[in-house]
């Protein structure tokens, strides 16, 4: 499959068969054609060459029509809207019901912004009322653009534990530049590298001869004395990812804020280069 805008390529030769529940996370430099592959196999871009099948079928076919979500990495939704008006206005389009809409308020816990209009929220607050959409009906393949930019640690968690309650079943493409991230969520990556496809595996079969991870804080703590620095990031080097949720309830419970965690040693920048 090859896909790009206005006749310019930006995937070339793109190929790959997923069968699986699970998900399976595209990794990339920024530019190298993630965003451009979610939006191609959402329907939004047709392929120049190539094609797509759906359970067997096109995507010209009634029969693959319904069967997707697609979250861009912006938000996309009007800043003159209030949050429950915007998600009433999804939820009829999704055909969908008001008590859906109830359901993903507390799912994604933004009652409490029901009221507000988009243009007042931050971020952070945005990015969970465009998650909330996806949510509010059932489908067979989620697309997701950088779900978690833009949150902070703790919210960012609650979200990823949100999609892979939804992977025990479903089929989720999730787009990230972070190693780390993929680790912790992912079954499957997908590597995108100007425009190829250069890597499809099992997320175990990624080894690093070290497992370093770098932590950014929003403020100077004693708990981070004896660590070893690099730019902003304290290091930390670990015997595998499985031990990063303890390490992190522990600097938490100290009083740390944390701003961002990603892997220092990172076995796919050879990839990326």
């Amino acid at each position: 499959m090859s896909s790009g805008y206005l006749g310019t390529p930006v995937l070339q030769n793109v190929s790959f068969t997923i069968e699986e529940p699970a998900i399976y996370v595209v990794l990339g430099p920024n530019g190298a054609g993630k965003t451009t592959l979610l939006r191609t196999l959402a329907g939004i871009l047709r392929p120049y060459h190539g094609e797509l099948r759906i359970g067997g079928v096109g995507y010209d076919d009634p029969a693959s029509h319904g069967r997707l979500h697609y979250l861009s990495h912006m938000d996309g939704i009007p800043d003159g809207l209030r949050v429950r008006d915007a998600l009433d206005f999804y939820a009829r389009v999704e055909r969908a019901s008001a008590a859906d809409v109830e359901r993903v308020l507390d799912l994604l816990d933004i009652r409490s912004l029901a009221g507000q209009y988009l243009s007042q929220l931050s971020a952070g607050q945005k990015k969970r009322v465009s998650i909330a959409r996806i949510f509010l009906q059932e489908r067979d393949i989620y697309l997701l653009d950088e779900p978690t930019s833009n949150l902070d640690p703790k919210v960012a968690r609650e979200i990823r534990t949100l999609i892979l309650e939804l992977s025990r079943n479903k089929i989720v493409l999730y787009s990230s530049h972070n190693l780390f991230e993929a680790r912790e969520v992912g079954r499957y990556v997908l590597v995108i590298r100007n425009g190829q496809l250069t890597l499809f595996d099992r997320i175990e079969n990624l080894r690093s001869s070290r497992f370093v991870i770098g932590i950014r804080v929003l403020e100077p703590s004693a708990a981070l004395e004896g660590y070893d620095r690099q730019g902003d990031y304290f290091l930390r080097e670990l015997s595998g990812p499985g031990e990063v949720p303890a390490l992190l309830r522990d600097l938490e419970s100290r009083g740390v804020k944390i701003r961002e965690v990603r892997e220092m040693d990172n076995p796919l920048e050879e990839l990326f280069g």
